[in-house]
């Protein structure tokens, strides 16, 4: 019995060694736990807030563990980019947005859609940060392991006393960092007004799906990762790149009404480089539209060869020259000027490349209506910028890299990549 036990001569300085060691253990392994996600605050600042490693781990880090990574929130053919992230003794998401048009070089910008933390009563509190009213109270569902959903309890945090124009011109001196009557193009005005009418109406109430970013292999022309890029009138948007084999792929992660996200926007055939001419006959653009077709002829006949019975011998010459090519990783460098007649958002774009490649660019109406692959060329520039002349559109998109760390964004595997992609674009069509 107790009271027996307690008469045992030594018995409660056990007692207290034995609850001193255990406190010391489970200490350990709290520190253990939230080291691996990342928490660097001390034992005694948690025990000032009234909350033990125990409870942030159980509650917070474990039961959110699922939504910690990328993630592209389901916004029709908008798409987005979810950063969930452990801060702290927070786990914030934080929506990432490329610069202002066109200035690719610059850096992302982002701010918090929602944040979970424990309270003094010790369980996992979330909060929409949408608006400008501060945090509020939210709401957040696990569906799956890959897919999880936002919901806001207090819209009307959202919304301004100026009413839906005051809420359109904040939206738009952060989204595009201008006035309305800044934009004279009058398409462009109305597709960013659409935008705002469409994006806004889900007030932070988002389905998130997995994403992640692309594996690497030394034989990657460069450092497959995610860029942002030109798109005409839709301004920037971010693209993955990514190699497979003899192709490269820029799948939208943002997208528009034309070319929704989740889509390939541009394919890269790693097998047909293409010998530019020199600096005076590249200005002019049917001596460039002339090469790139008869590398698109030699592409049609080498497939129709391969659907016959296999590659012929120039497929096979022009895919061993390819490899040669693709694994030297720092070719010289060749001057490098738009054609004449080609628009570009950006006019910085360097004047000097190191290799191209005949490519397709995907084109599509309003709605994502008749999609088509047109012909390119993709442009290498650096290990951090690349480039596309879409031949049919007389358009150039210049890509920079999204020079960010993104933690537990790995895929667990290729096939995990690869079934990721193929699912991402599925839902996009």
């Amino acid at each position: 019995p107790p009271s027996a036990l307690l008469r045992i001569p030594g018995i409660e300085a056990l007692i207290i060694k034995f609850d001193i060691d255990f406190l010391k253990t489970e200490r350990r392994e709290s520190h253990f736990l939230l080291q691996k996600y990342g928490v660097c605050e001390n034992l005694r600042k948690l025990e000032i807030t009234g909350v033990s490693c125990r409870d942030v781990y159980a509650k917070l880090l474990h039961r959110y563990r699922h939504i910690l990574g990328l993630w592209q929130p389901d916004i029709g053919p908008y798409g987005g980019l979810l950063n969930v992230v452990v801060d702290g003794l927070f786990i914030i998401g934080w929506m990432y947005l490329p610069p202002h048009d066109p200035h690719v070089d610059d850096p992302m910008r982002f701010k918090p859609l929602f944040r979970i933390h424990l309270m003094e009563r010790k369980c996992a509190t979330v909060e929409c940060m949408y608006g400008h009213k501060g945090p509020h109270n939210g709401h957040i569902q696990i569906v799956k392991k890959d897919e999880f959903s936002t919901k806001c309890n207090q819209t009307d945090h959202h919304r301004m006393s100026g009413g839906r124009q005051e809420e359109f011109r904040t939206w738009l001196r952060e989204e595009w960092g201008r006035t309305l009557e800044d934009i004279f193009h009058e398409h462009m005005q109305e597709l960013i007004l659409m935008k705002f009418i469409y994006t806004s109406q889900y007030d932070n109430c988002l389905t998130y799906r997995r994403i992640y970013l692309p594996p690497s292999s030394p034989d990657d022309l460069i450092q497959p990762g995610l860029f942002k890029g030109t798109y005409g009138s839709h301004g920037l948007e971010i693209v993955m790149l990514s190699f497979h084999g003899k192709k490269a792929k820029g799948t939208k992660i943002t997208g528009d009404p034309n070319i929704p996200a989740g889509q390939q926007t541009v394919e890269i055939d790693l097998a047909h480089p293409l010998q530019l001419p020199d600096i005076e006959n590249l200005r002019d653009f049917s001596e460039l539209s002339r090469i790139v077709l008869e590398v698109q002829e030699q592409v049609r006949r080498e497939e129709q060869e391969r659907g016959g019975g296999g590659e012929g011998a120039e497929g096979e010459e022009t895919a061993a020259g390819a490899e040669g090519t693709t694994q030297d990783k720092a070719p010289a460098s060749q001057p490098f000027v738009l054609p004449m007649g080609v628009i570009s958002r950006n006019e910085d774009y360097p004047r000097t490349c190191r290799i191209c490649f005949y490519g397709t660019g995907l084109i599509a109406g309003h709605g994502f209506t008749s999609p088509e692959r047109t012909p390119g060329v993709f442009v290498l520039f650096d290990d951090d910028r690349f480039g596309f002349i879409w031949l049919e559109l007389k358009s150039f998109s210049l890509y920079s890299r999204i020079k960010v760390s993104f933690q537990n964004a790995q895929a667990p595997s290729r096939e995990a990549f690869d079934e990721m992609l193929k699912n991402i674009q599925s839902l996009a069509t």
